[in-house]
């Protein structure tokens, strides 16, 4: 999110003398992207974070996704993946992919012990169930249900779930994630027809510098595999930091929809953006208010753009057959729309209560060999009426 933040303490100028009780410097990172020239800021470390004792390779992470099939919609159950105790990150279960972007889910029951850091791009992580906290380089955030958790690349951090069931969506890519262009003025802050604003925005909300010795690993996401630092010292040791870069939290409910007199098309609930991709927000909304409105969508067909749906809760106006967890996805290539009966049905209707998650990608996706066990191979003929 791009505005500036400060937390603990830095020095009055940048790249001059901080020093620590014991009169030995602070350790100045400064933490970009796009070289020097996208956002930025500038952490203090009472450690030097290029200091490791050691690395590993622990292995690839590269994805097996099935041969090409016959173009269809295809429709798969997340809530049926793996619910073996794993952590946030090991325990991931990828769905979906390209060269843009994976998508997947996990059930976290287990604290990670260790650290972790996606070097290929930023990630999001939307909360469907579960509280928990986030510690980062950055401090640390408190998460609920509904939250979109940006993560920068390379931000250091381990995700702490409290008791219960908890379930994440899991967005990884290759570039960056922010807020739609069109909401923002030259100089990057929200505009007044945004659907949502910078008071939205949680941020980091206490930093505590580390000083613990001993042995600590953190695992780096990149290059198609994974590996492992292994420091001498506490990864999270930053007394202070400010800058444009760093983790936020924007919760779903506090998307506040566009809404008019006809059916408005998808991009009115655009919440993110990122390289050939968007993320959108379906909201408990009133429905279109012209007396001759259909408040189901039209068909449309996906020329340029797949169509990725997460099912959150509620009673999704223009589908049969989904549930809450369902991950649905219409590829480009062929029109979709509303199941039969969907459009008349929706017809005179005040309201909606739905609540899901989009994902468009301007590049085909693959389906994940290991998520074919998921999938309702019925769901491709739900369109046909005689049936």
């Amino acid at each position: 999110m791009s505005f500036y933040h400060k937390l603990g303490e830095i020095p009055r100028k940048r790249h001059t003398i901080f020093r620590k009780e014991d009169d030995t410097l602070f350790k100045e990172q400064v933490m970009g992207t796009k070289g020097f020239s996208g956002i930025q800021s500038i952490l203090y470390h009472h450690n030097a974070p290029t200091n490791f004792l050691k690395a590993d390779l622990i292995g690839k992470c590269s994805l097996e996704y099935e041969e090409q099939s016959a173009l269809r919609p295809r429709h798969f159950y997340s809530d049926q993946v793996s619910k073996e105790p794993s952590d946030a990150v090991m325990g991931r279960e990828y769905i979906l992919g390209n060269d843009d972007l994976l998508i997947g889910v996990v059930n976290p029951t287990k604290n990670m012990d260790y650290f972790y850091r996606n070097s290929d791009g930023d990630e999001l992580l939307f909360v469907h169930h579960g509280t928990g906290k986030i510690e980062t380089t950055f401090g640390t955030l408190q998460y609920k249900p509904g939250d979109y958790i940006v993560m920068p690349v390379g931000t250091i951090y381990r995700v702490t779930p409290d008791e219960g069931e908890s379930k994440f969506l899991v967005v990884e890519t290759f570039s960056w994630i922010t807020t739609p262009k069109r909401y923002r003025n030259e100089f990057g802050q929200l505009l007044e027809h945004s659907p949502f604003c910078e008071r939205d925005i949680r941020v980091p909300e206490s930093l505590t510098a580390s000083t613990e010795k001993g042995q600590f690993e953190v695992r780096t996401k990149t290059r198609g595999h994974l590996h492992a630092h292994y420091y001498a010292h506490h990864p999270l040791d930053v007394v202070g930091w400010d800058g444009y870069l760093y983790p936020w939290i924007f919760n779903i409910s506090d998307f506040e929809p566009i809404t008019g007199r006809i059916h408005q098309p998808p991009p009115v609930h655009q919440t993110f953006e990122g390289h050939n991709f968007v993320i959108c927000s379906f909201v408990p909304r009133l429905y279109d208010y012209h007396p001759d409105a259909i408040p189901a969508p039209y068909v449309h067909s996906n020329v340029d753009s797949d169509e990725v749906l997460y099912y959150v809760e509620g009673n999704f106006m223009s589908r049969k057959g989904v549930k809450e967890e369902s991950i649905t996805l219409h590829p480009l290539g062929i029109p979709h729309g509303p199941h039969p009966g969907k459009a008349e049905a929706s017809i005179g209707k005040k309201e909606t209560l739905e609540l899901a998650v989009m994902i468009d990608t301007f590049r085909p996706l693959k389906v994940v060999k290991k998520a074919q066990v998921l999938e309702d191979e019925n769901y491709q003929y739900s369109w046909n009426e005689e049936s």
